[in-house]
């Protein structure tokens, strides 16, 4: 059985790379002029990969909370787990809003001017950036001070 510590290292990277594909892919939409929303194959991939990196990140969340736990547990503590923990919350809660939202446009498709596609991929470059946040205050708890990881003699 995997440790229960050892599941956010591996849900992770899915809300990383799902979140960076969604802006890179709507920005250059944007840039290009198609629309965002509404039924189209764009719109589709668009709003799955939404929907999709809302889920991710809540879940990533929810086993990164148990993972500081485990951790906390064994009497370790420390400020960048606390920014690390603090930043993936209002990740996981942006991104999960933000998949409700593209979800409700997909179901619904709004009826938007161009500067909506622009809104749209300024939501999502901001949440990469978030994203990206996270991931260094993470990156350093694993690489530099070794949490929940075993080290090899």
């Amino acid at each position: 059985m995997i440790p229960i510590q050892h599941i956010h290292p591996m849900v992770v990277h899915f809300p990383i790379v799902i979140l960076l594909m969604l802006a890179a892919l709507d920005t250059v939409a944007t840039l290009r002029g198609h629309t965002l929303t509404g039924r189209s194959g764009l719109g589709n991939a668009s709003a799955g990969l939404a929907v999709l990196a809302g889920g991710a990140a809540i879940l990533a969340f929810v086993f990164g909370d148990m993972a500081l736990e485990v951790a906390e547990a064994t009497g370790w503590r420390n400020e960048i787990a606390e920014i690390h923990e603090t930043l993936g919350m209002i990740t996981a809660t942006v991104v999960g809003l933000w998949a409700l939202v593209r979800g409700f446009m997909w179901f619904r498709p709004p009826v938007l001017g161009a500067w909506a596609n622009w809104l749209i991929s300024l939501v999502e470059l901001g949440s990469a950036a978030l994203v990206m946040a996270t991931a260094y205050y993470g990156g350093q708890l694993v690489y530099e001070l070794g949490v929940n990881v075993k080290h090899l003699l």
